[in-house]
């Protein structure tokens, strides 16, 4: 094979896996120490209560329950949901069309 062909195949390598990282991260990933819910199983719970497409997600310290609450968007049909699951207990805090305040 040729050098130059090894090296953009070496590069392109390196800028995909770039990429995928940063897609990974996430807001408030720092406090994920803290919590006792994973990201993937706050995720499970959350399209539990409202299953529809996560396009934003994030960890965050908020009111209510434990303090440390996983924040997701979540489309469903044409509405998005704001939908909390507190990272310590797994509960659903939150489950509301976006701009509305939950019940």
């Amino acid at each position: 094979m040729k050098p130059a062909i090894v090296l953009a195949c070496v590069l392109s390598a390196a800028v995909s896996g770039f990429f995928a990282e940063t897609a990974l991260a996430w807001p408030g990933r720092e406090l994920a120490g803290e919590a006792k819910v994973s990201m993937a199983q706050a995720v499970v719970i959350a399209q539990k209560a409202r299953p529809g497409t996560v396009t934003d997600r994030e960890l965050e310290r908020e009111g209510g329950g434990s303090g440390l609450r996983y924040s997701f968007d979540i489309k469903s049909g044409t509405t998005t949901y704001k939908v909390g699951v507190d990272a310590v207990t797994g509960k659903v805090l939150e489950n509301a069309p976006e701009g509305r305040n939950p019940d």
